[in-house]
C-alpha cells in the first residue's frame, strides 16, 4: 500500500480503514514514512475531517504505538481527570486527593506544561524532594496503598503523538478537532484508566475559544472513549479569567493547600469546579448515584481534612517533604526577592479579562515555558485580587506579582493592563459551566 494513495484518499474526503491508518502512523513512528507525506496527510485531515470511526481508530493506533499501562490489578474502577489547559487551573491537586479520600482510585499520568504556565508536574516539583519520575511498579504500589498517585508519563508512552504533535506545530495543523481529540485521548487511554472526566476549557485563556467548538471537541472525545470501551464524560468550563486567584507553581500549590485546609470560601469558582469534576469522577466510579450526593461527599472530605491528608500522603510517597502541605509552611516556597503590586489605570468595574495575557505575564516572570528546555522558577507568578464584576479603584491593587527576575517585569505589567476591560457599569455574571457532555 502506497502512502501517497492514503493521502489521496483522505484528500478526496474518503474514509480510511484501520490498515491504512496503521500503515501511515506506525510507519512514521518507525521512520519509514517521511515528514513531508505526514504533513500532507495532516493538512488533508484539517480540510476534510475524519469520521468518528476513523478518529477512534487513529486514537487506538496512536495509543498502541508504544507502552501502555495495565491497571487491572488495582482494585475498583480507576478514574482519571484531564483538563485541556487553562490559567490558574489547580483542580488536579484539589480533586484527586478529595476523590481518593472518598474511596475513588485515582491513577494519573500527567505531562509538563508548555505555554503560559506550568503543568501539574511542575507544580508538584515545587515541593522539595518530590520525584514525579516513578517506575511503574512503584506507581502501582502507591495507588494500591493510598488510592492516589500523580506521576510523569512513561518515556515511551504514545510516541506517535510526540511525533505528530511536533509536526502539527510547524505545519499549521494544530486546530483540527479530530487531531486534538486523538492526541488527548491516546495519552489518557494509554495510561490505563477505566473512566475519565474531561474538563474542556473555553474562552480567552483556553485552546477552544467558542462554546460551540468546545462542545464539538468534548462530544468527540466522549465518543472516542465509548468506541474504545472506556467511560468518559466531559464538562465544559469557563476560562475567560483565571479559575483560581493564583497563577504560578508554588503559588498554585499554596492555593490548593488553602482550599483543602478550608481557608477558601466554598463558593469560589476554583472550589465549585473542583467539586463538580470530583462528583462526576465519583459517579463514574459508581461510588455515588447523583451529582449532588458526590458534591456532598467531597465537601465532607474537605471539611474533615481527609483530602488534605491524602495530598500529604501522596507527597510523602513521591519523596517530597509532607510538612509543606500546611497552610503556613507552604508560604516558604513562595518567597521571592520582590513583590510588585499592579494597580488599575482607572476606576470602574472589571468588565472582562483576557486570561491568556495573564498567563503570558506569569510566564514572563519565569512561571512557564516558551520552549521545552526552558527552566521554571517555582516561586514566581502572580495573585489576582479582583474578579470580573468586581469594583476597581486606582488606589487598590488588582494583582500582586511575585518576582525574582525583573528582566521582563515592565512588559508583564503592561500585558496585565492590556488584559483588563474596565467599564462604568457592572457586567452581567458569566456562567462558570456551559455544558456536561455524556455522549
Amino acid at each position: 500500500m502506497r502512502i501517497v494513495d492514503i493521502i489521496e484518499k483522505k484528500r478526496d474526503g474518503e474514509e480510511l480503514n484501520r490498515e491504512q491508518i496503521e500503515t501511515l502512523i506506525l510507519g512514521y513512528v518507525k521512520g519509514q514514512v517521511p515528514d513531508y507525506q505526514v504533513a500532507a496527510f495532516l493538512m488533508a485531515v484539517v480540510f476534510r475531517g475524519m469520521t468518528d470511526r476513523e478518529t477512534a481508530i487513529l486514537t487506538d493506533v496512536m495509543m498502541h504505538s508504544g507502552d501502555t499501562v495495565d491497571l487491572s490489578s488495582l482494585p475498583g474502577i480507576k478514574v482519571d481527570k484531564h483538563s485541556t489547559g487553562g490559567v490558574g487551573d489547580t483542580t488536579t491537586l484539589i480533586v484527586a486527593p478529595l476523590v481518593a479520600a472518598c474511596g475513588g482510585t485515582v491513577a494519573k499520568m500527567s505531562g509538563r506544561g508548555l505555554g503560559h504556565t506550568g503543568g501539574t508536574l511542575d507544580k508538584l516539583e515545587s515541593i522539595p524532594g518530590v520525584n514525579i519520575e516513578q517506575p511503574l511498579d512503584r506507581f502501582m504500589d502507591i495507588v494500591r496503598r493510598i488510592n492516589l498517585a500523580v506521576i510523569g508519563q512513561s518515556g515511551n508512552l504514545v510516541p506517535a503523538d510526540k511525533k505528530l504533535y511536533a509536526m502539527r506545530d510547524v505545519t499549521a495543523t494544530i486546530g483540527s478537532t479530530p487531531l486534538i481529540a486523538s492526541s488527548i485521548m491516546s495519552k489518557k487511554l494509554a495510561a490505563g484508566a477505566d473512566a475519565i472526566v474531561l474538563d474542556v476549557k473555553v474562552g480567552s485563556g483556553a485552546f477552544m475559544h467558542t462554546v460551540e467548538d468546545a462542545k464539538k471537541l468534548a462530544s468527540l472525545m466522549v465518543r472516542i472513549g465509548d468506541h474504545l470501551g472506556r467511560r468518559c464524560e466531559a464538562i465544559i468550563t469557563d476560562m475567560n479569567q483565571p479559575l483560581g486567584l493564583a497563577v504560578g507553581n508554588a503559588l498554585e500549590v499554596q492555593e490548593a493547600v488553602n482550599v483543602l485546609s478550608g481557608l477558601v470560601p466554598e463558593e469560589e469558582p476554583l472550589v465549585q469546579v473542583s467539586l463538580l469534576l470530583g462528583a462526576h469522577m465519583l459517579l463514574l466510579c459508581n461510588l455515588v448515584s447523583t451529582e449532588e450526593e458526590g458534591k456532598e461527599k467531597l465537601l465532607q472530605a474537605l471539611r474533615s481534612g481527609a483530602g488534605l491528608e491524602k495530598l500529604r500522603q501522596m507527597i510523602a510517597a513521591l519523596g517530597g517533604d509532607p510538612a509543606y502541605i500546611d497552610a503556613e509552611r507552604i508560604k516558604e516556597l513562595c518567597r521571592v526577592r520582590r513583590l510588585v503590586e499592579v494597580y488599575p489605570l482607572q476606576d470602574g468595574f472589571l468588565a472582562g479579562l483576557e486570561a491568556e495575557k495573564i498567563g503570558i505575564a506569569s510566564q514572563m516572570l519565569g512561571a512557564g515555558r516558551a520552549k521545552k528546555e526552558d527552566t521554571i522558577d517555582p516561586a514566581v507568578g502572580l495573585i489576582m485580587h479582583r474578579r470580573v464584576g468586581d469594583r476597581l479603584s486606582i488606589g487598590e491593587p488588582f494583582c500582586t506579582l511575585y518576582v525574582n527576575d525583573e528582566t521582563h517585569l515592565e512588559e508583564a505589567v503592561a500585558l496585565l493592563h492590556e488584559s483588563m476591560t474596565i467599564s462604568s457599569e457592572k457586567p452581567a455574571p458569566a456562567p462558570l459551566v456551559y455544558a456536561i457532555v455524556k455522549e
